[in-house]
């Protein structure tokens, strides 16, 4: 039987193509959060599983492999000016994510190249191989404003593939040569292989990291986020960067309301044991596909719970599934969120987790001397 963690590379444009919408089968998906691959929004047509009679069985019982994909992107720097969020700028060396987060607010964007935001966004994604050289270009080009970059922000810098293919490493190598500030959220304990030089940058004020932190209950943790790091990895991840002297925070996200909001005071309290500095949280968002794959989880793994968490989820946005008007999207609205609101402002005070960091530096930005370049004249 293949490996689970099996992968293999394709840069053939053809295997973008629409999957089939149906539901797999346990045995195939071990190891994957959601439990359908529902062709995307955009797609003209459906495609519905049927048995023929032809059907190989040895390929119905073969587990879902991790299939590779590359984007040659031409540019790196994604742009947002959006009022909730604390950049305008990002960078995602990876597209779809292997952590298999079943809540995942990111998976709706494999809609936009063809594939599902089911199954295909944890097994089929998209890597970035030049994506460190493409960001030096844009950081070298003319009238370059040098603001903090922020990554983790749609899909996981350190998610499994990071292993091998590095490219997180890259980025930060060429953000450290250029002394650029950069904030990264991430549930890969693998952020602990690059301290070197995000504990160099941490000391000079141009580097901070979130680790995201939704259950302390690994067996919940297993379901919901099924290759995404342990919560005591995550907790071991958190000393290791404040040993290294890299400011580390940690962001409970998302906080699922009857499900795993009753963790939150001791979330932080673990967390700020661990040596985390700051905290924020986020409440469940569940925009387009992604709240049928959600409520198709909680039918799987909490059927008991399930019509008690929707209920809850549609009282904190507005009496929908989801809200996604500015200012609400992120904390919710009503009784419920209101008290969220405050047991997280309690706890992270009782644990000192509601200081406000000082601002990343910018004002070390430089555009490292290359072959080539004029040098500059000293007057």
């Amino acid at each position: 039987m293949p490996d689970l963690f099996d992968t293999f590379e394709t840069s053939d444009p053809g295997a973008y193509g629409f999957a089939e919408r149906a539901a797999v089968d346990a045995a195939r998906r071990r190891g994957r959060g959601v439990g359908s691959n529902r062709s995307g929004r955009y797609e003209r047509e459906t495609r519905v599983a049927a048995d023929d009679g032809w059907a190989r069985e040895e390929e119905d019982e073969a587990p879902l492999r991790t299939e590779v994909l590359i984007d040659h992107s031409r540019s790196v720097i994604a742009r947002n000016t959006s009022p909730d969020l604390p950049f305008d700028r990002s960078v995602n060396p990876y597209r779809g994510c292997e952590h298999g987060c079943t809540y995942c607010f990111a998976r709706p964007t494999h809609a936009y190249l063809g594939l599902s935001p089911g199954l295909d966004f944890e097994t089929r994604i998209l890597v970035k191989p030049d994506a460190a050289e493409r960001l030096a270009q844009e950081l070298r080009a003319p009238g370059y404003e040098c603001r903090p970059i922020a990554m983790g922000t749609n899909t996981d810098p350190y998610q499994p593939l990071e292993r091998d293919k590095r490219v997180t490493r890259r980025i930060l190598e060429v953000l450290r040569a250029h002394r650029h500030p950069v904030s990264i959220v991430t549930k890969g304990a693998g952020v602990t292989r690059d301290l070197d030089i995000l504990g160099e940058m941490g000391r000079q004020g141009l580097a901070r990291v979130y680790l995201s932190v939704t259950t302390l209950d690994h067996r919940l943790g297993r379901a919901l986020e099924p290759r995404a790091a342990s919560p005591q990895a995550r907790l071991r991840a958190i000393a290791a960067l404040a040993r290294a002297g890299v400011p580390t925070g940690v962001m409970v996200a998302p906080v699922i309301p009857a499900l795993t909001d009753h963790e939150l005071e001791r979330i932080l309290e673990a967390c700020a044991r661990a040596g985390a500095v700051s905290a924020g949280y986020i409440v469940l968002r569940l925009p387009r596909e992604v709240r049928d794959l959600f409520v198709e989880w909680l039918q799987e793994h909490r059927p008991d719970a399930a019509e008690r968490v929707m209920g809850r989820v549609r009282e904190i946005h507005g009496g929908r599934d989801y809200d996604a008007a500015f200012g609400r999207r992120l904390s919710g609205q009503g009784v419920w969120a209101d008290l969220l609101r405050r047991r997280f402002q309690g706890a992270a005070r009782r644990h000192g987790l509601d200081r406000r960091l000082p601002p990343l530096r910018t004002d070390l930005f430089r555009k490292p001397q290359r072959k080539g370049d004029q040098l500059a004249l000293d007057l």
